[in-house]
């Protein structure tokens, strides 16, 4: 059997913090952020890694980056245990994009910024201009290639940090959030550019989202996570086709009266589901539901709405999606903040 590049074994992390203040008794408290996590990712494979902000996703690719040591578990990279003894080979073996603008000189231009890795990395005096022309090409960045960073937009900074990525072409490319801060048409341009090392230059990739369409758009596989813990691991079709029997059902408006929630949840025909508030002022709210008869369940909906004192804007049904799988295992949506694990 083919051994994965990258294998994940019970990885675990708690944080220790204090709470209490002046006139308050300090006491210690344990956050658990990731609780057993356990998966493989094959050579040349891109895999989602999908969960809430909050759910962990950035606590593992910083342990498996090596920039935060796991409380438990094993894993390892490129037939590489992850152990600080073998730091230098692991990151040898990878290009890392972690969330945010960090990773950037802000008083260099981009190009100097690309120029300088290439040099940590040891690529040859001779070859350095070519390969950094042929990295600010990739993205068409070349208008503002010789710009301090610190003069850049929030997206163009995150371009520029993708492109460290890929300084030394490594094998396995590690990607948390990479599009969060761009606009809609610099995301699809990046997804595109990964969509084709991943399919032109095998290049193993480890896609870290909370955006469930780039997961569907790119991945073969999705690990989908939830307050440190395992939700589901399986391919994007498997994890879809999981609710087969079920429809979907999407409500958008304004619900300042959450008390249909119970209502709701005790129709008959429906199995699952979770409302969503809108991070805009004035925008429309969210619920989706799982059920057996979409028919009959948007007729009960309406029913149960108009009870109170929303306002609705649309109801209408839709394709089963990665959104209502991850509804359907924890009973709330992707958009909300996951809650980290507590213990005493």
């Amino acid at each position: 059997m083919v051994k994965p590049i990258i294998s994940v074994r019970d990885i675990t992390k708690v944080y220790e913090t204090k709470t209490g203040g002046l006139f308050k008794k300090k006491t210690n408290r344990k956050v658990r952020a990731l609780h057993n996590l356990s998966f493989d990712v094959q050579d040349g494979e891109m895999i989602g890694l999908l969960g809430p902000n909050g759910a962990g996703k950035t606590t593992l690719i910083k342990i498996l980056t090596l920039l935060l040591l796991p409380s438990g578990g094993t894993f390892v990279i490129n037939n590489i245990p992850g152990d600080l003894k073998f730091e230098s080979k692991i990151k040898a073996s990878i290009g890392a994009m972690l969330m945010g603008e960090r990773g950037l000189y802000w008083k260099l231009t981009g190009r100097e910024n690309l120029e300088y890795f290439c040099s940590l990395y040891h690529i040859p005096r001779s070859t350095v201009k070519d390969r950094t022309k042929y990295l600010i090409d990739l993205l068409d960045l070349s208008s503002i290639a010789d710009r301090h960073v610190e003069t850049y937009s929030s997206g163009q900074k995150m371009k520029f940090a993708f492109l460290r990525s890929l300084v030394s072409d490594p094998p396995i490319l590690i990607l948390d959030e990479p599009t969060i801060a761009m606009d809609v048409q610099g995301a699809r341009d990046l997804r595109q550019i990964i969509k084709k090392l991943h399919e032109e230059n095998s290049k193993t990739i480890l896609y870290s989202t909370h955006i469930m369409t780039e997961v569907e758009e790119l991945a073969n596989r999705a690990v989908i996570i939830d307050s440190g813990e395992l939700v589901a691991y399986d391919t994007v079709e498997n994890l879809k086709q999981s609710l087969e029997q079920d429809e979907s059902i999407t409500v958008e408006g304004i619900f300042p009266d959450k008390s249909f929630l119970p209502k709701l949840e005790a129709l008959p025909e429906i199995k699952h589901v979770a409302y969503t508030q809108s991070s805009e002022i004035g925008g429309n709210d969210k619920i989706t539901a799982i059920v057996t008869d979409s028919r009959k369940s948007m007729s009960n909906i309406l029913k149960v709405l108009q009870q109170t004192d929303s306002r609705i804007s649309y109801i209408y049904p839709k394709e089963i999606t990665l959104e209502d799988v991850f509804i359907a295992r924890t009973g709330h949506s992707l958009s909300a903040e996951s809650e980290q694990v507590t213990t005493l």
